[in-house]
């Protein structure tokens, strides 16, 4: 199985990309992630959908899932993390705090990177230990 999704690759390796850029990337892949996992439920209506998915791809639910995630992070990831987590990113939107969204943008950062790299197994095994899944499955 095929476990890319891009088409076009990117002009630099990932660690050279902006942080703002890996989040940026980041970002739709998370929401991706998360729209899959919602398709794996039972309940497939799509204002649930829609309420279930906000609940995981707030500022404050991703940084949940980022300090869920820490311990399990190699020193390369961590390194990353903080080089998304200290860039500067603008002003957060208004129903996110400026903590939370820091470590949201840490998050993408790092799920951005790791797709850069095309490492799509590691951002899984993430995502996984993030819902608490056991990832020794399969």
């Amino acid at each position: 199985m095929n476990n890319k999704l891009a088409i076009h690759k990117p002009s630099k390796q990932a660690s050279l990309i902006n942080p703002i850029a890996l989040a940026y990337i980041g970002d739709a892949v998370y929401e991706l992630l998360v729209r899959q996992y919602l398709l794996s439920q039972p309940n497939h209506k799509s204002h649930h959908m829609h309420k279930a998915a906000i609940s995981y791809v707030s500022a404050k639910a991703q940084r949940s899932m980022l300090e869920r995630l820490l311990p399990h992070l190699t020193e390369e990831e961590q390194d990353i993390v903080k080089r998304g987590r200290n860039t500067k990113s603008g002003a957060p939107p208004k129903n996110a705090d400026m903590i939370d969204y820091r470590h949201a943008t840490a998050l993408e950062c790092l799920i951005g990177y790791l797709y850069v790299d095309e490492r799509i197994e590691r951002i899984t095994e993430l995502f996984r230990v993030g819902l608490g899944e056991d990832t020794n499955e399969e």
